[in-house]
């Protein structure tokens, strides 16, 4: 059969079924915004290329990312710490099913220098709907200089998407903070996360927030050919309630607090303080893909998650 043929009666099944399949912005990985950024003289001085998903742009020169195109971050920064100037990169693009994919690892970020900085932390590699706030300055609380999830108002059925893993599984993780590295037993599956939520501010400007969706789910053995059209079904209202329930998916609380600017541009935590009826209306979305869960510092060193082709389901 001709290959357009073939496509014309996938289209027809769709229809008849009732699906439609909407692309997320950037989300097949093909657009990518290139930076290079050159570090501080006292750590080498080296120009550094660091990758953000987005138009195609080449940019030089130590200047924060401007979001104004695009509704994706990642945790590639550009950071300044104690004035000095480093990069970090554990996002970047690679051949995917379809042509490019991005790839996120877990890996160890460092910055030495003596008698003024000794950094050495573990970061997992993640893709989230968002922005951080550059140059970082800091690492003592990381969700604190990301703004998490974008305004939406949509209902999909779905998310979709083609990925890979490489999960070594080994049942050791690292934790590693800015001067104690340790080693512990336990087990680091990759994440991917999407939330929709009902927001709303308080008059002192504190969001809070409400979970009217859930799709999330937690890949913890590798799988070294792709998974073509991986499907997570939203759940609405209570998916404590739902025969799939599983831990990782509850409200995100303690470690795991996001924040967010407010309607007055002030970054304030993000306090998801229940479950929503189905019906709620829906104000924001936080989507992430990453290649840990453990949480800031902690996860197994060397996870690899391929993501290609995002797309919802309606």
């Amino acid at each position: 059969m001709e290959k357009i043929q073939v496509i014309l009666l996938l289209l027809a099944s769709q229809l008849a079924f009732g699906q439609r399949y909407e692309k997320v912005p950037f989300g097949g990985f093909e657009q990518w915004a290139v930076r290079y950024i050159t570090e501080s003289k006292v750590i080498g001085g080296k120009e550094k290329t660091v990758y953000m998903v987005g138009p195609t742009d080449t940019i030089r020169g130590n200047v924060a990312y401007s979001y104004e195109n695009t509704i994706w971050s990642s945790s590639n920064v550009y950071a300044k710490v104690m004035g000095v100037t480093k990069t970090s990169t554990n996002v970047t693009p690679a051949k995917g099913p379809t042509g490019k994919c991005a790839k996120l690892v877990t890996q160890m970020a460092s910055c030495k220098v003596a008698g003024l900085l000794n950094i050495n932390v573990l970061a997992a590699g993640s893709i989230f709907w968002g922005e951080i706030q550059e140059p970082v300055s800091g690492i003592s609380n990381p969700y604190s200089v990301m703004s998490w999830g974008i305004p939406f108002t949509k209902r999909p059925k779905a998310l979709l998407f083609h990925y890979k893993a490489y999960i070594p599984n080994n049942g050791k993780l690292i934790k590693s903070t800015t001067f104690h590295a340790s080693e512990f037993e336990g087990y680091d599956p990759a994440e991917v996360v999407f939330v929709l939520q009902n927001r709303w501010e308080d008059a002192e400007g504190n969001i809070h927030a409400k979970r009217v969706g859930t799709a999330i789910c937690q890949i913890d053995q590798s799988v070294p050919h792709w998974v073509m059209d991986c499907r997570i079904p939203v759940i609405y209202g209570d998916a404590r309630k739902d025969k799939d329930y599983r831990p990782f998916m509850d409200l995100i609380t303690g470690s795991k607090n996001l924040y967010a600017f407010n309607s007055k541009g002030k970054k304030k935590l993000v306090l998801e303080e229940g479950w929503a009826d189905p019906d709620t209306p829906v104000t924001h979305a936080i989507l992430w893909f990453s290649s840990g869960s453990c949480g800031a510092f902690i996860g197994a060193l060397g996870n690899v998650l391929w993501v290609d082709e995002v797309r919802l389901e309606y």
